[in-house]
C-alpha cells in the first residue's frame, strides 16, 4: 500500500529520526540514575544506541521531531552511511566505549568538584576546563578515536594543575617566611588587645587595691554572668546609695495631717501586706507602695476617709511598675469592698504620679538585702528571716529616716546573730556598707519591735507560714530571751510613749 511505502522508506532514509528521540530519552534517563553526571556521558551514549535501535524498530514518525538542533547527529549519520557493517560492529563495541567516556568524564567532573580551590579559579581556567568535556562528546558517537581523546581532559587538566601545584608550594613558602616576623610582632601586641582575660584580670586587680586587705572580691566569680554585671556593680550600688537619699520621705509628715495619727498609717500598710499576699506580687511591690505612700503624704494633705484610697492607688501603681501582669483595677476596687470606683482610683493614680513628679526610681533594700546575701553565701534561712525584718520597717515610723540600705544590713545582721552564722565579719560589712558600730541604732529597734506585743496580725500570720520558715515566731522567741542583753529601757519608752498618744 503507498501509504506503508511511505512510512518504509522514512525508515530506511532517516532511520535515525524515527526512533532517536523516545531511545534517547529513555537511555538518557537510565545513564542519569547509573552514572548521575553530566551532558557529556549522555551524548556519548546516545549516538551508538541510534544505529542500534534503527535496524529492528520502524515507529510511525508522525510524532517525532527532526533534530536540526542536535549538532552531532550529522556526524553520526556520515559515519553509518560509509560503513554500515562497521557500524553495526561498533554500536555493539561502543557502548562500551560510551561508557568508559561516560565514568571516565564524571570522574573529571568529580575531581573538579571536590577540589575545593580549583572552584574558586578564575572564569579563563573554568572555560579551559569545559572544552575538554565538549570534545569528549564528538568521538565517543562513532568514530572509533574515543580512547583517543578520553585522555585529552585528563592530560589538559594535569597540565593545568602543574603550575597550580607549582605555584602553591611558592605561595606557602613565602607565607611561612612572613610568618614568623609578624608572629614576633604580635606576641607583643596581641595579649592586652585580644585576650579579653587578661585585660578582666588587670581590671580585677584594680578593684583589689580599692579593697581592704581582708575583704574577699566576690564579683570575680561572676565576670562570665552578664546578667550578674559584675563589671558595674559597684558603680551601681554607689549610684542607688545616692539616689536614696533622694527618695526619703518626711519622717516628721504627720505633724502637718491634722486627721491622721502613726496608729493609722499602720494599719494602712498591715492591710496592704495582706492585699500583697492575696494577689500574690513581688516583695519590691510592697516596699514601692509603703515608700510612694510616705512621699505623697508628705507633701499633699489628705482626710481620713481617703487615705485608703491613697493605699490602694499606690499599690495599683507600683504593681504595675514592677509586676510583670499587674492586677486589673477592678481586682483593687473588690479588695477595697467597692468603697471606691475604679475610676476615683485612676483619679488618685494620676494625682499621685503628678504629685511626685513621676519619679518612681526607688532604690529597693531587697537589692541590697541580695547583695548582702551574696556575701553571706547566699544562705537561705538568714534571707528569709532577713526579709522579715526588713518589712517592719514598713510598719514601724521610727525606721523612716534611715536608708534603705542601712535597714537591710541591719535585718541581716539580727538575722545572721539569731540563727548564730558567726561574727560581722570585713567582708560583710564590706559589701553591706555599714559596720556594727552604724547598725546598732537600727538593730535595736527592730529588737525593741519583736519584743512587743503583736500588733499587726496580717504581717505576723503571712511570716508564720511553713513557706517563711515561721520566722515571725522564731525572732520573737529569740527577743523574749535575749532582749535585755542589746536594748535597754531608754529605747523603749519613747516608743510606748507614742503608743499611748496615737
Amino acid at each position: 500500500m503507498p501509504p506503508a511505502r511511505s512510512l518504509r522508506t522514512r525508515g530506511t532514509m532517516n532511520e535515525n529520526d524515527e526512533n532517536g528521540p523516545s531511545t534517547r530519552l529513555t537511555r538518557a534517563k537510565a545513564a542519569a540514575l547509573t552514572a548521575g553526571d553530566a551532558p557529556a556521558s549522555n551524548a556519548a551514549t546516545k549516538k551508538p544506541l541510534q544505529t542500534k535501535k534503527a535496524t529492528t524498530s520502524t515507529a510511525p514518525a508522525g510524532t517525532q521531531r527532526r533534530r536540526a538542533a542536535l549538532g552531532d547527529v550529522s556526524n553520526v549519520t556520515k559515519g553509518e552511511n560509509v560503513d554500515t557493517k562497521e557500524t553495526k560492529k561498533a554500536a555493539t563495541t561502543k557502548v562500551g566505549l560510551a561508557s568508559k567516556a561516560t565514568t571516565h568524564a564524571g570522574a573529571v567532573q568529580k575531581l573538579s568538584r571536590t577540589n575545593s580551590s580549583r572552584t574558586a579559579l578564575g572564569a579563563k581556567e573554568n572555560n579551559n576546563l569545559k572544552k575538554p568535556t565538549t570534545e569528549a562528546k564528538r568521538p565517543g558517537s562513532g568514530s572509533g578515536l574515543g580512547s583517543a581523546q578520553k585522555k585529552r581532559p585528563v592530560s589538559h587538566k594535569s597540565i593545568q594543575e602543574k603550575p597550580e601545584t607549582e605555584e602553591r608550594p611558592r605561595k606557602k613558602v613565602e607565607l611561612e617566611k612572613k610568618v614568623p616576623e609578624n608572629k614576633k610582632n604580635t606576641k607583643a601586641a596581641v595579649p592586652p588587645v585580644q585576650e579579653e582575660t587578661k585585660t578582666t584580670t588587670v581590671i580585677d586587680d584594680a578593684k583589689k587595691n580599692h579593697l581592704p586587705p581582708q575583704v574577699d572580691d566576690l564579683d570575680i566569680e561572676d565576670l562570665d554572668d552578664p546578667l550578674m554585671a559584675a563589671e558595674y556593680v559597684v558603680e551601681i550600688f554607689d549610684y542607688l546609695a545616692d539616689l536614696e537619699l533622694e527618695t526619703l520621705p518626711n519622717h516628721n509628715y504627720i505633724d502637718h495631717q491634722p486627721d491622721l495619727e502613726w496608729k493609722m498609717r499602720g494599719i494602712l500598710v498591715d492591710w496592704l501586706i495582706e492585699v500583697h499576699t492575696r494577689f500574690r506580687l513581688l516583695p519590691e511591690t510592697l516596699f514601692l507602695a509603703v515608700n510612694l505612700i510616705d512621699r505623697f503624704l508628705s507633701a499633699e494633705v489628705v482626710a481620713l476617709d481617703r487615705l485608703q484610697l491613697v493605699g490602694v492607688a499606690a499599690m495599683f501603681i507600683a504593681s504595675k511598675y514592677e509586676e510583670v501582669l499587674s492586677p486589673h483595677v477592678a481586682n483593687f476596687s473588690h479588695v477595697a469592698d467597692e468603697t471606691f470606683s475604679d475610676r476615683e482610683i485612676l483619679d488618685a493614680e494620676r494625682h499621685i504620679l503628678a504629685t511626685l513628679e513621676y519619679n518612681m526610681s526607688f532604690p529597693n533594700p531587697m537589692n541590697f538585702l541580695r547583695r548582702i546575701s551574696k556575701a553571706d553565701n547566699y544562705d537561705i534561712q538568714t534571707r528569709t528571716l532577713g526579709k522579715y525584718l526588713m518589712e517592719i520597717s514598713l510598719l514601724d515610723h521610727r525606721f523612716m529616716c534611715y536608708p534603705q540600705s542601712h535597714i537591710a544590713a541591719a535585718a541581716m545582721y539580727l538575722a545572721r546573730l539569731i540563727l548564730e552564722r558567726g561574727p560581722w565579719d570585713p567582708t560583710l560589712a564590706h559589701y553591706a556598707g555599714y559596720t556594727e558600730e552604724e547598725i546598732d541604732p537600727v538593730f535595736k529597734l527592730m529588737i525593741d519591735y519583736l519584743h512587743r506585743p503583736v500588733c499587726h496580725e496580717a504581717f505576723f500570720k503571712k511570716y508564720a507560714s511553713k513557706k517563711f520558715l515561721k520566722a515571725s515566731i522564731l525572732t520573737r522567741q529569740w527577743a523574749k530571751k535575749y532582749h535585755s542583753l542589746y536594748v535597754d529601757s531608754s529605747i523603749s519608752k519613747p516608743y510606748s510613749y507614742l503608743q499611748d498618744h496615737e
